[in-house]
This record gives C-alpha cells, structure tokens and sequence, in this order.
C-alpha cells in the first residue's frame, strides 16, 4: 500500500468506525450554556435518549451516581483550570447497573474553540471492578496476615511455658505452626463469592496425615465425619485442636506405638457436631492426676471460646477417648 493510498483511508468515516470499534464515544462541551453535544455511542453509554443532538449537564447528573455527583460537578468546572489533559472517574446509574465512565479531555482556556471544550467517554468498568477485586484480595491478605501473627504470638507464649528447653520449644512451635500452614493451605475461596471453606473430613485428614506414617502398616487412621464446611477461622482452630491431641498420642498414646491406632468419628445433630478421637493399641492409659497443662487449657480455651462447645475425656485403660462438641455455625466461619 503506498503512503498516498494509505492517507486516503484516513477520511472521517474510516476514524468514526475506528473510534466506535474502540469503544469511545465524543462528547463537547458548551461552557456557557453548560451543554452538551455527543456523538450515538455516548448515548447509548450514558442510556439517554437521543431526541437531540445535545442534552445539559443536569440531564446528564441525573444518571450519575448520587456519591459522585458533586464531585463530578466540582471537576468538570475545575478543568478550565487545569493545564493539559485531564481525566475524571466516575459512576453512572442505568437502572439497577452501575457503570464506571472515565471523562477525559484537554483543560485550560487556551484550548476552548468557539466557547467549546472536547473529549471522550470511556467504559471503563472492567477494569475498575478489577481493582475492586485486588483492593479486596489486598485487605483480605492483611486480615489473614494479622490473624496469623496473633495466632503465632499466642502460640508462642504457650510454648515457652510448656517447655523448659530452647531446642524443645523451637520444636514444638515449628510442628504447631506447620500444622496451621496444612490447614490454610487446604482453605480456598469458593466460587461465586460464596466464602471460603474446606470439607471437615479433608482438613482432618491433612492434618494427621504425618502421622500416619509413623506407623507399621498403612490405614491405622482413620477418619468417618460428616460432610460440612469448614471456615478460615474454625480450621485454625481446628488445626491447633487436632495438632495438641495428636502430639499428645504421639507422645504417651496410641501413636508413640508402631501398631497403635485413632479412629476420628462424627455426628452432626441438629447444630451440634460431635467429634469422637478414639485411640487404641498404644501404651495402657492412666488417668492423670491433673489435667491442667498449658495444652489442655488452651484446647478447653479455644473450643469453649471460638467454637462455642466443649471437650471431654474418657481415660479407659484401653486408649484415651476424647469428645469434642461443637456449634455447626461456628465451623462455618
């Protein structure tokens, strides 16, 4: 094509279809009479209707969103002020859906033609929804950053009072806070903004599943709970829970036994659920003489206070038998 042909190409019908296939619709505006002149697309865009070729600015104001417009009022009267381009963000109303416009345009006096102010309309609410949604991860982060920091500055003071050496805490801290990471790594958003959540069963079975290792034969765990959601919150709960009891049969029950066994059952009854951690084949079990270490009161603690349930223990020669029994809402959140 020579350069001749291709300055043909560039006659006003060729810019108006390059301009509409762009999405940008062409807007003047009269300073006087505070009027303005669009082309169809910006029509369409700000659905009005086109009985003239020009409508006022508070025809317009009317489709703006009540939030934004004084603001949009204030910045259009402010661009006469404004040396070179310019660019104003805001909402419109087209019945219930709303719709980010982007103004955009020349300021300053020197550039009006004939009491004339030009510039574009653009839709920009796919990008704007886009940054709502990275705003929203960003905060949810944060949340989750400072709800962790907490948990692990809890997690810490407890430690350092239920061990009496630097390399026994450093132990236990790790496999606690290990035990959180596995519970939050198997949370994830749900889709359709339904919240975030993992199944009861999976997220039990995650978190005993170093365990399961340790044993002589495969499947000396084994775990028959209900079919339900459990929230962000619930499974740090649940993770801490789950590691203390775990941690503790490793330590004096079942677990410490290369041929020991836990069975976790449960029921879900009206808002009740109730957990069974029944453990067997590992050392004969004797009920101790005080249950009041830093871990049993931080279990009772959490399940009491963030669960809003209970924990009991059935001491039988044959393993220890604990019951958890919480609210099903609770686990939700």
């Amino acid at each position: 094509m020579s350069s001749k042909e291709a300055k043909s190409l560039w006659n006003t019908q060729a810019l108006r279809r390059a301009i509409e296939a762009a999405g940008v619709a062409l807007w003047i505006w009269n300073v006087d009479t505070d009027h303005f002149a669009m082309d169809e697309q910006a029509f369409r865009l700000w659905g009005v209707e086109q009985d003239d070729e020009e409508v006022s600015f508070e025809d317009l104001s009317a489709h703006i969103h009540p939030a934004d417009r004084d603001r949009v009022r204030a910045a259009f009267n402010a661009t006469r002020a404004i040396v070179g381009p310019y660019e104003i963000d805001f909402r419109i109303m087209l019945g219930e859906e709303i719709k980010w416009i982007s103004a955009r345009g020349i300021g300053n006096d020197a550039g009006l033609h004939g009491r004339h102010m030009y510039g574009v309309f653009l839709d920009v609410t796919g990008r704007k929804q886009a940054e709502e949604g990275h705003e929203l991860l960003a905060g949810e982060m944060s949340h989750r950053v400072k709800n962790l920091l907490a948990v692990a500055t809890g997690l810490t003071h407890v430690t350092s009072r239920s061990t009496t050496t630097a390399a026994e805490m450093a132990k236990e801290l790790t496999e606690r806070l290990t035990a959180l990471g596995r519970a939050h790594d198997l949370v994830r958003p749900l889709p359709g903004h339904q919240g975030q959540a993992a199944l009861l069963g999976d997220l039990i079975s995650i978190l005993l599943s170093p365990y399961e290792d340790m044993g002589a034969f495969s499947g000396r765990i084994r775990v028959a709970v209900p079919r339900m959601g459990v929230g962000e919150i619930a499974a740090t709960t649940m993770a801490l829970v789950f590691h203390e009891l775990a941690t503790n049969s490793l330590k004096y029950g079942a677990l410490s036994a290369d041929t020991g066994t836990l069975d976790i059952s449960g029921t879900l009854e009206d808002d009740e659920v109730t957990i069974v951690w029944t453990e067997r084949g590992g050392p004969s079990v004797e009920t101790p003489k005080a249950a009041d270490g830093y871990g049993s009161k931080m279990l009772v603690r959490i399940i009491s206070g963030q669960l809003g349930g209970a924990i009991s223990y059935n001491w039988s020669s044959e393993g220890v038998i604990v019951a958890l029994k919480v609210r099903a809402g609770k686990l939700a959140t």
